[in-house]
Formats: structure tokens, sequence, C-alpha cells
């Protein structure tokens, strides 16, 4: 096994690196004392001019110490002009032959005569404070030093609490970092099996180094976790340190960045030098983007000179450490693509471990993990919440499972119970429910037949979502009703017909309004940005389309977050063609949900009489509702459910779609 005391900088290690509160004490001391004797020096020389010339202008010219009797003596002879008494010395001051003469004479115990005998002879006479070496030093040096020292460290003492480690937060790691055992296991974490596997051989390591270092092996230095927010990268982290039963040190990236520069460099040493001393360990870095971007990101001119500073150092500790060396470097971010190359090259982060988003099963078992600990009802079915949740992060799910018990728990229930499970679900991804918000009949009245479009379409096309709720109910903060399509599984890919059906489900609201209102409103100004998207990604990024063929034409720079910046990379008349296609195949597009809901006119009617009865149809009632009315009227079944049935439309709808892409012709 390594030495767990690895050789330190021996610059490092010097008196004044280890000590910088006291150094500070003792420099401020040495300037003051310099200070003060030079002061006191000046003082006493002119103290004693000031003295001696007193009664006269001329200065002294000699300065005798004469016994005590002697003195007396002078004074009875009239020769002493003026005198100065003290605790213990008396000085006088002669004045014959015009020059001044400095008697200094000690007392000898209390003479009460002295007094009386300078006002019969009439000489003047004051007293003065004779220096105290050791009052001086204590009341005039130490006391100030250790007054100013006390609010110096008072001062430290709040903004190392307000910004972490040292002075002014500066240098120091150890306020920054959370240092400690997690009591977390692999059992904890779920719906992550491939990461969880990855990581286990790193648990094994951290147990057993002399099983690898016996063949030569060499463990990664480091492993870089990447995945959506929200998916477990920080929990599975400390799973591996609870296993292996090794301190866990995490920080969080942006935690060594400071406005000097320097600063973050040093917390890097800091962290690793903690890390060295309880080996083996694990250093966990959250969000480790904010000190790793790509150098190259920044130009030749400006950037950050601390973070690039920081990443320098992070690089050499990463280096600093032998292979056999018990220490683990984990690493999280959502955003892989703007690390800088070097930080990913072998020999630091040597994998990436992708943490994505569950599936059913492992949504499924997330769920198992996360009511553990809530009283639940016999009847309550997690796969129905597993299905309901697809696309959902395991931060998602948790929250869901907690939405559940609070809102069981608002009801005075005893358990929580399925209902509980599913409006945590919608007010997970539509928002809380605003039953107190008042709408005008009217526009109620726009909603219902909105939403009973996008349900009809959704239901009656082939690749579209099934509808799980339709409801006029508003929520959130701008939607007045919401159609709950929820897919059965997570998508990774999409086929052209489906991308299809979803702009079709999304002009559906529109259309609806159109058809049965007479009137078009604004309601479907979100649905028609969401279609326009749709198709300009076909265009430029999916290839399907005439306008560019199988060309690229923006490039998206974010591929976790969602969103981001995207270049385009197209001409101004390639451009103007892109704008043609999308207008002429979402008319297209429009006029074709228009004839279907037509077609559909008394099932689009019997959910809006259903809606304005309950506020709230299940996707079973609107499924119902449409088969009854394709069987009443002699309609061959469109229903999502029966494919069958629909093969047929569905090759009549890809003929005009192709259709309408040869606009040019």
């Amino acid at each position: 096994m390594a030495d767990k005391n690895p050789k330190k900088d021996p610059n490092d290690q010097n008196f004044f690196n280890k000590n910088p509160l006291l150094t500070f004490a003792i420099f401020s001391l040495l300037i003051i004392i310099l200070f003060k004797s030079f002061i006191d020096t000046q003082e006493g020389q002119f103290g004693a001019q000031n003295t001696a010339s007193m009664g006269s202008g001329s200065a002294i010219t000699q300065t005798k110490t004469v016994p005590y009797s002697d003195l007396k003596k002078m004074i009875k002879e009239g020769r002493i002009k003026y005198v100065s008494i003290g605790q213990t010395t008396i000085k006088a001051i002669s004045n014959e032959g015009g020059y001044k003469t400095l008697f200094i004479a000690k007392k000898v115990g209390e003479d009460n005569t002295l007094i009386p005998l300078l006002d019969k002879m009439g000489v003047e006479y004051s007293g003065y404070v004779e220096s105290n070496w050791l009052g001086e030093v204590l009341f005039g040096w130490v006391l100030p030093i250790l007054i100013f020292f006390g609010i110096w460290m008072f001062l430290a003492s709040r903004m190392q609490k307000n910004m972490g480690g040292g002075i002014l937060g500066m240098g120091s790691a150890k306020k920054l970092v959370n240092s400690e055992k997690p009591n977390i296991t692999f059992d904890d974490v779920a719906g992550v099996e491939e990461a969880k596997e990855e990581v286990k051989e790193i648990v094994e390591f951290l147990k057993y180094p002399e099983r690898y270092i016996r063949l030569g092996a060499k463990i990664p230095k480091g492993v870089l976790l990447v995945g959506p927010p929200g998916t477990g990268k920080t929990l599975l982290a400390k799973a591996v340190a609870g296993e292996a039963s090794v301190p866990f040190f995490s920080v969080s990236g942006s935690s060594f960045i400071e406005m000097f520069v320097g600063v973050g460099a040093a917390r890097v040493r800091d962290l690793f030098e903690q890390a060295k001393k309880e080996a083996p360990a694990i250093i966990f870095i959250d969000e480790i983007d904010a000190i790793g971007k790509s150098r190259a990101a920044s130009g030749q001119i400006g950037g950050n000179d601390e973070r690039e500073q920081t990443l320098n150092q992070l690089l050499a500790e990463m280096d600093g450490f032998s292979s056999d060396t018990p220490i683990i470097v984990l690493a999280a971010t959502n955003r892989p693509e703007v690390l800088d190359p070097a930080l990913l090259r072998p020999g630091r982060f040597d994998r990436q471990v992708l943490v994505d988003k569950p599936d059913f099963e492992g949504r499924v078992k997330i769920l198992k993990v996360h009511v553990k600990h809530i009283k639940m009802a016999p009847d309550v079915d997690l796969d129905e919440i597993a299905r309901l949740t697809a696309g959902l992060a395991g931060a998602d799910l948790a929250n869901i499972v907690n939405e559940a018990a609070l809102l069981a728990g608002r009801k005075n229930k005893e358990h929580v119970e399925q209902e509980d499970f599913r409006e945590a679900v919608e007010r997970a991804i539509a928002g809380l429910e605003k039953k107190s918000r008042r709408i005008a009949p009217k526009e109620k009245r726009i909603v219902a037949y909105h939403e009973s479009g996008h349900a009809l379409i959704a239901e009656t096309t082939k690749g579209a979502r099934k509808v799980s709720k339709v409801s006029i109910i508003p929520r959130g903060l701008a939607a007045l009703g919401y159609t709950l399509n929820t897919p059965e599984e997570n998508k990774y890919l999409m086929q052209k017909h489906e991308l299809v059906a979803e702009i079709d489900t999304l002009l559906g609201g529109r259309a609806a309004e159109e058809v049965f209102i007479k009137e078009i409103s604004t309601g479907a100004s979100n649905d028609l940005e969401r279609a326009t998207d749709i198709v300009k990604s076909m265009v430029s990024l999916y290839g399907m389309s005439d306008v560019a063929g199988l060309m690229v034409l923006e490039k998206q720079t974010n591929m976790f977050l969602g969103g981001g910046m995207s270049q385009k990379e197209y001409s101004e008349k390639t451009a103007e063609q892109m704008d043609e296609f999308v207008r002429n195949f979402l008319s297209e597009r429009y006029k074709h949900v228009v004839n279907r809901l037509k077609e559909y006119s008394g099932a689009i009617e019997q959910m809006v009489h259903e809606l304005f009865k309950s506020e709230t149809i299940e996707g079973k009632k609107v499924r119902e509702i449409i088969r009854e009315f394709e069987k009443e009227h002699g309609i061959k079944s469109r229903l999502v459910d029966d494919e069958s049935a629909i093969d047929e439309d569905l090759k009549k709808e890809n003929k005009k779609a192709q259709n309408s892409e040869e606009y040019g012709e």
C-alpha cells in the first residue's frame, strides 16, 4: 500500500506558512516596539530639554549626579533655580555664570523638609512621572497589540464563516469541503444499474488495493459521471464511498472560484492534501464544468485567469499521485461537451460513466426505494405511476413520492393512496391546480373545445402519445386547461410519422377553435411555437425534407440540458426555402387536422359535454367516446389501440406529406 503520509513540499512546511496568524502577531509586535522606541527616545530628549530650559532661554551645558545631601545644601545656598520632583529622583537646575547645569539626585526616604525648604528659598518646583519600563511595555505596547489582534481575529473568523476557509476566504478548503463517511450503499441507488457496474471495481480497489498493485494493474485516477440533472450522480458517488467505507470529500466546482487570482489553486492543493492524509479516500467535485471549461473557449484575449489557474492546479494534482495511491477523484457534470480535453485524457479522468434517466423498470425500482418509509394503501400500483412518469429523473420521482405523502397528510389520511400519487404526478408535469381561479363561461367553452381537439387528434393519429387525462381546471402559471399525454416508455428515437403525429396533436387545439367556435384565440400560441420548432428540426437537424437533403444546418451544443446555443450554418436563400417549407408543411397538416375534427364533430361535442359536467375526464373515457361515435356512424376505427385498422390511413398520410415537401415543383 502506498505511504499514507506522502512527502510534503518543504516550501509549504516553513514556520511562516504553517503559522500565518502567529507570524502576523510577531511582525506587528516588532513594528510597534520599534515605532514606540523611536517616539519615546525623541520625547525623552525633548522632555529633558524642556525641563532643563525652564526659566531661561539657554540650553543645559552639563549634567551632574550628586548626593541628596549636596543637593539640599545647594538649595540652601541659593544656587538652585528650579526643581522637578519624581517618585525616586530629583532633578535640579542651576544657573551660575550664564551656564545651566542639571543636577540629578536620588531621594532618600520620605523627606518632609524639602518642600518647606524650597518655599523658603523661593525656588520653583514641580513633579513629574518617572517612566516604568514594565508598565510601559504592558500598557503601552502589549495591551494595544492584544486589543488589535482580538479585533482582527474576530473579523477574520466572521469572514471565514461567510467565505470559507482562511482570511478573506483564501487558501484553505477546509470550510468548503464536506468531509464524511457516507452510510449510503448501492442498495439505495436504483435505476442506474449499468453505471453501478462501472464503479463497482473502484470499490474493490479502495477496499483491497494490494490485489491490483500486485498484478501491476492501474486503477483509473478519475471517473467522470455525466448525465442530465437529477439522475443521481452525487448519490452514486456517495454510494461508492459508503460501500468502500472510506472518507468522502465532496466540494462544488464553484467553491474554488474567488475574485483573487490564485485562491482556487491554493484550495485545490489543500483539498488534495486533506485527502492524502486520510487515504484511501474519494474526492468528489460536483459541477466540475465550473472550473473545467475548455481553455480554448475563452479565446486568445481575455479569459478567466483565476479559473485557468485553478484548472491547471487540478491537472497537476491529478498527475501528482501515483496510480497505486488509493485516492479516486469522482466528478459530476451535465455539460461534458465544454470540458477541457486535458481533463478528459487517459491518466486523469480515464472513464466517463453515463448516469441517464431511468427506463420503466428503473423508475419502478426508484419508486420502491423512496416509498420504504411511506405508509401506503394496499391498492397503490407503482407500475402505473412509473408509466405516467416516463422521461422523469430520479429526483423528480423522489419529489413525487414526497408530494403524494404531503397531499395525504393535508387530507388527514391514514395512508397514501393511488389518487395522491396521480395528483402528485400531475403537479410535477402540469403544475399546481388552481380551482379558485374564476374563468368566464365563454373562456371555459373555448378551453373545453381546445383540449378536446388535442385529445381526439392524439387518439386517432398513428404514432401519437396516448391521452391519460383531459382537464379544463387551470394549472401552473398560464395553463387554463391541459391534455396529459404520457408515453408508457422513454423514447430515444422518433420516426418521421411520430413527429408528424406530434405536430398534428399540437395543431388540434387551434383547429378545434376554428371549427366549433368559428373564431381563433391566443390560447394556441405555445402549441404553434412547438409545432414550428419540430418542423424546423426536421429540416435542419434530421434531414427529413428536400430543402437541405441530408445536410445538417444547425449544431446543438448541449446534449443534457436542452436548448442552449445552436450554430446555424446556412445561407439566406436556404433560410427563405426553410421558411417556405415550414409554412406550407404546417398549412398542409392543419387542413388535415381540420378535416379530421369535422369528421368526428359528434365525439368532440360529447367530450365538451363531459368536461363541462366534471371538468376532468380520463383517457379511458376519451377512447370510449370515440369508439362509440365510430360504431354509431359506421366509421372504420382509427384509435391508436387498433393499429391494424389505421395502417392504410397512415400510408395515405405519408404520401401526402411527401407531396407537400415537393413545394418547389
